[in-house]
């Protein structure tokens, strides 16, 4: 399961960076710039929501080895 993460966190990390490069810094709210801060949030969300797991996978993990 951590593999797994691991790879989702790397995917959407690639494709923040990806929006990133679309971005038109000139006219940033229009076109496909909308689209790709659409993307940058959607992949940070997506990280954050894989991390938020991470940590309460590691949580479950203490809590069994208490009982």
């Amino acid at each position: 399961m951590k593999i797994f993460t691991n790879i989702l966190v790397v995917l959407a990390l690639a494709l923040i960076i990806f929006n990133i490069t679309l971005l038109d810094f000139k006219n940033p709210f229009q076109g496909d710039s909308i689209v790709a801060f659409i993307g940058i949030a959607a992949s940070f969300c997506a990280m954050l929501i894989l991390l938020i797991f991470r940590m309460s996978k590691k949580i479950e993990e203490k809590m069994k080895d208490k009982l």
